[in-house]
């Protein structure tokens, strides 16, 4: 195939990036760079695996998978369907806990997933250690292998833990920061979600009927595993930043949201609300 043509069987499964994908697509699986395949445009790539990735992508399997990598802040993560895929917006959680948390913080990162939010903030921050913990052992396996290759493995450490059922926290002592992308879906809405959304993890995206599942729990059991100043940072689904305020002054904390890059709410800021 060539790149014209992995376009336009690209463009005809309406796949919006169309030649930026084929692009990627050929260098990853043709060991040649972008720079090669501007002269390379009307060669016939004959690659067995490369024609199995667009057949892929044209059925909307995630190109991330694909991939099995994928960048995130300044480092890059290995994917897999046991993973959500990180994503643009959920940078603006990590760079407000680059920006927010103090020095020498002990923090925790609820429902980690792939390890993203916490090995990105701990790569920026080399005064933190961090636990983070996840539901599925072979999610904490991508998680560890992310932390290694990124180099913020002897800083943090893995529980496989219901976030749900946040017992599990009594052995851990206190931590400075509580950082969280948790599911946020509501369960009705998954089955009409975008196509390559249905390969990726249902626990990693339902958020029970109204989507708040995670942040009840989150917000009204976890504040008593804060230090003294401690605070939450939680990432929000765009149109939640009314229900996760009222779940958090009803638990008495103050709570500011911060809108993501492309000026959604996405980042709920918690803290505990002094008496007067």
């Amino acid at each position: 195939m060539t790149y014209n043509e992995i376009c336009m069987a690209l463009a005809a499964a309406k796949i919006e990036n169309n030649r930026g994908e084929a692009s990627m697509l050929i260098c990853h699986f043709c060991g040649i760079n972008k720079a090669e395949l501007l002269g390379r445009r009307d060669e016939d790539f004959d690659n067995a695996e490369l024609c199995e990735a667009v057949k892929k992508r044209c059925a909307h399997y995630p190109l991330q998978y694909i991939l099995g990598f994928w960048d995130f802040c300044h480092e890059t993560y290995r994917v897999t369907e046991d993973t959500l895929i990180p994503r643009q917006d959920t940078e603006k959680l990590v760079e407000l806990a680059i920006k927010l948390m103090p020095e020498g913080a002990r923090f925790i990162d609820l429902c980690t997933g792939s390890g993203c939010v916490a090995i990105s903030t701990l790569a920026s921050r080399s005064d933190c250690m961090a636990v983070a913990v996840d539901l599925f052992e072979n999610t904490l396996e991508i998680a560890r292998e992310n932390a290694e290759r990124n180099g913020v493995g002897e800083r943090l450490g893995l529980l496989a833990c219901d976030v749900l059922k946040p017992e599990f926290m009594e052995e851990l002592g206190k931590f400075d920061c509580i950082l969280s992308n948790p599911p946020y879906i509501e369960t009705k809405e998954i089955e009409f979600l975008a196509e390559e959304l249905a390969f990726e993890p249902e626990a990693a995206l339902d958020g029970g009927d109204d989507g708040l599942d995670f942040y009840r729990v989150i917000i009204g059991s976890y504040g008593k595993y804060l230090s003294d100043g401690g605070v939450m940072l939680l990432e929000i689904g765009c149109d939640q930043a009314k229900a996760v305020t009222a779940i958090s002054h009803a638990n008495g904390y103050k709570c500011e949201v911060y809108k993501d890059f492309g000026g959604n709410d996405r980042v709920a800021y918690l803290c505990k609300a002094t008496v007067q």
